[in-house]
């Protein structure tokens, strides 16, 4: 079994992460960048908290899967025997008194389908990254669990001897668990679970009809909707770039970092996924965060990535009661990345909110006002499009003119000059205008390589990477200029193996990069799409559909040949890669009848 052969449950507030025997191996409480209540995914060293699992006697197999177009998960494991349960898992997430609900919680419902089940429930919750178990204390029907951090209260119709000692016992009748906050449930645990389970069905039945979704991949498209939807912090809007931490990059190879964040760098990626599915809410939240993110930067240095609640330092530090996924650590909180200067930032930000101005939609359009902070930004790119940075793939110990990082820059001030012509402010369309073109001669003539007769991916090197393939994308150049077509070429020539693109393949501060970056490639069907290879493109997009795991979820990282997925884990970059290129690729509905 693929240790990431995992399930996501969320609500908008926290997330959890299933494996195909219904054991929680990773939930952050009480929100998506918290401590981890349970842990056992990266393996705690005390070896036995940070757990929740539901284990059957004699058990030989297991079936999973989500109830049609929900984030509802569920279960069956299957004994020897022939008996067998149904545990179904879920996050309470709905409309009442005429706002949205999304607690603190997590549902798990467990159901006899076959024979005598003999079955054993876990529940230990740890605290401080799995170094510490909470106290705990009880009543009739609850079982609390205190810890220095976060106090939840277990509220069940199970015995709670049963739990408090982990004794095995017959499963003869439907059993609710509802583990969330200190707070006492009056009803009985059957009666709510059944209705936040209506309830939640009934909003994600609801939040996908609404989505805008092509003809061809439709299954694949909306489960990775939902994906990015459970990676989205609502109370802020900011959207995580993954749920976990410190899943390696490949085995053994140190590239273990700490994803429960927000980059900026994303941004628009995620916007253009969330705008072609006419999720409407979630992209207006999500641009919401950015921009305030850019207006509490004021004058001081734009960081390339964020908390979810938009602070600034994210210290990195090693955990050390985590021995690792798969004990191969390091196991990191914090991402030094924050400390790093990375020039595209300025663009990414400006890029995101082009939408604010454009897309009539939104509640709250952009103003002048808000072009003016924006024009800030634009100094700020113009100032570094020539200087040395991190650059996207945010080099630790190296630092020089990157050309995606210039590009960005120009597209700060190509889309400034945009907005400024929908505005009508005709004297700042032109001079930023000047300040873009100004960027395009530069990179043009620093960043091709007649050598190689492509771009590079720095000024005056010689060495590919795959951000290159974004040329066309931003709008940099045409798909059918020339040195489009041969940095393409190039770039396949190069950075390809097995079919699958590398971010670089020249040697960085960990070695030589083992696994390919799965959006990479997505970025490359684009390219093939825009330059007119489509059979191609489809080809290869149908390839990475089968590379899911079987719950249709992406992590970060697959190896080529055993297409292995390594990396944090679900990757939004690697779901909204496949939105946006199901979405270029789909025949349209008028065609398909």
């Amino acid at each position: 079994m693929n240790r990431l052969d995992l399930g996501l449950i969320g609500n908008g507030s926290i997330g959890a992460l299933i494996n195909s025997r219904a054991e929680i191996v990773w939930a952050c409480m009480p929100r998506l960048d918290s401590d981890p209540v349970f842990c056992s995914l990266l393996e705690p060293r005390s070896g036995t908290q940070g757990r929740y699992s539901i284990e059957l006697e004699g058990f030989e197999k297991s079936t999973q899967h989500y109830l049609r177009n929900t984030a509802i998960l569920v279960t069956t494991l299957h004994a020897r025997d022939g008996s067998a349960v149904e545990v179904t898992d879920f996050a309470p997430r709905f409309h009442q008194f005429g706002r949205s609900f999304y607690p603190m919680t997590i549902v798990r419902r467990i159901r006899r389908v076959a024979g005598s089940p003999l079955v054993t429930i876990r529940l230990e919750p740890a605290f401080d990254y799995g170094s510490g178990a909470p106290s705990r204390t009880f009543g009739s029907n609850h079982i609390r669990f205190v810890s220095p951090q976060l106090v939840l209260r277990l509220t069940t119709d199970a015995s709670i001897t049963a739990l408090l000692e982990s004794l095995p016992f017959v499963l003869d009748r439907d059993l609710t668990l509802i583990l969330g906050p200190d707070e006492t449930i009056t009803e009985a645990a059957s009666d709510v679970g059944l209705r936040f389970l209506g309830e939640t069905r009934g909003y994600w039945h609801q939040w996908v009809r609404y989505l805008g979704i092509p003809f061809e991949w439709q299954e694949a498209v909306i489960r990775a909707a939902i994906t990015i939807k459970l990676a989205a912090f609502d109370d802020t809007g900011a959207i995580v770039a993954a749920l976990t931490t410190s899943i390696p990059e490949a085995p053994d190879s140190g590239r273990n970092w700490d994803y429960r964040y927000c980059w900026i760098r994303d941004a628009y990626f995620v916007i253009e996924a969330l705008n072609r599915l006419g999720a409407t809410g979630t992209m207006e939240r999500y641009l919401h965060y950015i921009v305030n993110v850019a207006a509490r930067t004021g004058d001081e240095r734009l960081q390339p990535v964020y908390g979810i609640d938009g602070r600034a330092e994210l210290a990195e530090s090693i955990v050390g009661s985590l021995a690792g996924f798969q004990s191969m650590g390091p196991v990191r909180l914090g991402n030094a990345a924050y400390t790093q200067q990375q020039n595209d930032v300025f663009g990414s930000i400006v890029l995101a909110a082009t939408h604010v101005f454009f897309d009539e939609r939104l509640e709250r359009p952009g103003d002048e006002g808000l072009f003016h902070r924006l024009e800030r930004l634009g100094d700020a790119a113009f100032g570094s499009f020539n200087k040395p940075d991190a650059g996207i793939w945010e080099l630790r110990n190296t630092a020089r003119v990157h050309t995606f990082s210039s590009v960005m820059c120009w597209v700060a001030c190509d889309r400034l000059a945009r907005i400024a012509a929908k505005l009508e402010l005709a004297e700042r369309r032109r001079f930023w205008q000047e300040r873009a073109d100004i960027i395009h001669r530069t990179v043009c003539r620093e960043a091709w390589s007649p050598e190689e007769r492509s771009f590079v991916e720095s000024f005056g090197g010689r060495e590919l990477d795959a951000s290159l393939l974004l040329l066309n994308e931003l709008g940099f150049l045409a798909a059918d200029d020339p040195r489009f077509e041969c940095t393409l070429a190039a770039i396949e020539r190069s950075l390809m193996k097995d079919g699958f693109i590398f971010r670089y393949v020249q040697q960085d501060d960990f070695g030589t990069p083992e696994t390919a970056f799965l959006v990479c490639t997505f970025w490359y069907i684009d390219a093939l799409a825009a330059t007119g290879q489509r059979e191609k493109a489809r080809a290869i997009f149908e390839t990475l559909l089968s590379c899911r795991n079987p719950l249709g979820l992406f992590s970060e990282d697959i190896d080529p040949a055993s297409r292995t997925l390594w990396g944090n884990f679900p990757q939004t970059y690697s779901m909204v890669g496949l939105i946006n290129s199901a979405m270029r690729l789909s025949r349209s509905w008028e065609e398909s009848f």
